[in-house]
């Protein structure tokens, strides 16, 4: 059996590598480093899929197809149903979560205000307001949206989880016109599929209450970007993004200039021990492809 990963420096991180597994680099562009007509295990580079999934097409031996992102959206409609594809849940889950806590707090305690005037070297204090007491409303009650949950309650919130469907202790995201107006904060982290597309719209966004915070940590397109600055430039609330739509964002974009929104560029995973925490897990699913045991998060449908 021939394994490709997207990291030379995965290599160390992955653990025991099977007896009878070729293990081999390819970063998905330039020549391939052999035949991938024989290759049974493809681990493409973190959030490479444009132009990466062409490369399916000379893979007909895969099996499986092992991603480095907890999203999967860009890869659903071009693996084949003969292969198994893999999600990295779990992998990402701290340090996305540690994102939306600091953007959440960065925006509510104003410290992109407060590293504006430093830049300028003015002293400009300004009135704030707490976490504390807040309602944060989680769209996406996965490992991601649990971890924000207790991560929020720490500093004294109240987390309200959203889901498809309902559970005990998560609503259905039928509830959301209901939720909406009371929450103070309302956190994206919910897959995209053909339901999340769009799903943050106007009239979605006029739901929020006067002074609420809106934060994306999902993917782009389930904003739409023009009902975002609509209200950004209304002033009526406030935004963190860590992605959008389109990505990367051009320089002449409004988006840059927009009032109240805190932007970075989808970094939320992006952390120095990014590649051996996922190469860690890609080891074990490596090995039980080996055994012919079963993987774990193998998508489903869209997800």
């Amino acid at each position: 059996m021939k394994a490709w990963i997207a990291h030379e420096s995965g290599k160390r991180a992955l653990g025991e590598v099977p007896e009878g597994i070729t293990l081999e680099v390819y970063d998905g562009k330039g020549d391939y480093p052999s035949d991938p007509s024989t290759v049974d295990f493809w681990v493409p580079g973190f959030l490479s899929a444009q132009g990466t999934t062409d490369r399916l097409a000379d893979m007909t031996a895969l099996s499986v197809v092992q991603l480095l992102t907890a999203g999967v959206d860009a890869w659903t409609s071009k693996v084949a149903d003969s292969v198994t594809l893999c999600s990295a849940r779990g992998v990402h889950t701290a340090s996305t979560s540690e994102w939306v806590l600091t953007a959440m707090l960065t925006s509510l305690r104003g410290f992109d205000h407060f590293v504006r005037s430093q830049q300028n070297a003015q002293w400009e204090p300004r009135v704030t307001t707490s976490l504390a007491r807040k309602k944060v409303l989680i769209v996406g009650a996965g490992d991601i949206g649990k971890a924000i949950a207790a991560r929020v309650s720490v500093f004294g919130a109240e987390p309200i989880l959203v889901a498809r469907s309902a559970r005990d202790g998560v609503h259905s995201v039928d509830e959301l016109p209901t939720l909406l107006p009371d929450a103070d904060v309302v956190v994206m982290v919910l897959p995209l599929t053909n339901d999340t597309r769009g799903m943050v719209d106007a009239a979605f966004l006029a739901r929020l209450k006067d002074g609420a915070l809106f934060i994306n940590a999902a993917r782009g397109p389930v904003v739409v970007t023009d009902a975002l600055l609509a209200e950004l430039k209304s002033e009526r609330i406030t935004a963190a993004a860590d992605v959008t739509d389109p990505e990367p964002l051009p320089q002449d974009h409004p988006l840059w200039e927009a009032p109240g929104l805190l932007l970075t560029p989808h970094v939320g995973g992006a952390l120095d021990d990014m590649v051996p925490t996922a190469y860690e897990f890609v080891g074990g699913q490596l090995r039980r492809f080996a055994r012919d045991e079963p993987l774990e998060n193998v998508i489903s449908g869209d997800y």
